[in-house]
């Protein structure tokens, strides 16, 4: 049993991932331009906002994504400051309007497909990988010496953890 009330216990070898479906980061991507004009590392970063840090798309995904949006009429992509911006054509516009029920937030279904304790376990992770990302820029040779003892005790701590392979009490 997980030690959070309410959190059911996964199974051993359980590996949660989020599941993203196809079609999911072609709705993101036209929700987003529905909004406003973006580039596309705007775009990714509001996605890994939105669904709470659960899904991040790769620039793999979300540039030939964008790149079918574009042949199909519906976006347009523009330089702008060295970066490219995108935003619905009027074919766009009238398309996301049609469609608002398909394309309504599609980081909340993506989010939704991961067990509760691991949303929670990648949020921790967030709110440290914040900590340490304030830690880099302003800490002093005590407080970075102090991280490095409490990471490498941290990264002891969750392989003994893994190490633990005892089955859970029912």
């Amino acid at each position: 049993m997980s030690d959070l009330p309410g959190m059911p216990f996964a199974p051993p070898g359980a590996h949660f991932a989020p599941r993203v479906r196809r079609g999911d980061v072609r709705a993101a991507l036209l929700s987003l331009l529905g909004e406003k004009r973006r580039n596309g590392y705007q775009m990714i970063q509001e996605i890994q906002n939105r669904s709470r840090g659960i899904w991040r798309p790769s620039p793999g995904s979300v540039y030939p994504a964008l790149q079918q949006l574009e042949d199909e009429g519906l976006v347009v992509g523009e330089e702008s400051g060295g970066s490219r911006t995108f935003q619905l054509t009027d074919d766009g516009r009238r398309y996301v309007t049609a469609h608002a029920d398909e394309l309504l937030s599609p980081w909340s279904e993506v989010a939704r497909s991961m067990p509760e304790e691991m949303m929670e376990l990648r949020m921790l992770w967030g709110l440290l990988s914040e900590a340490f990302g304030q830690l880099t820029q302003v800490a002093n040779a005590r407080q970075v010496a102090a991280a490095r003892s409490l990471l490498r005790s941290t990264r002891r701590s969750v392989f003994a953890i893994l190490a633990d392979d005892k089955e859970e009490e029912g």
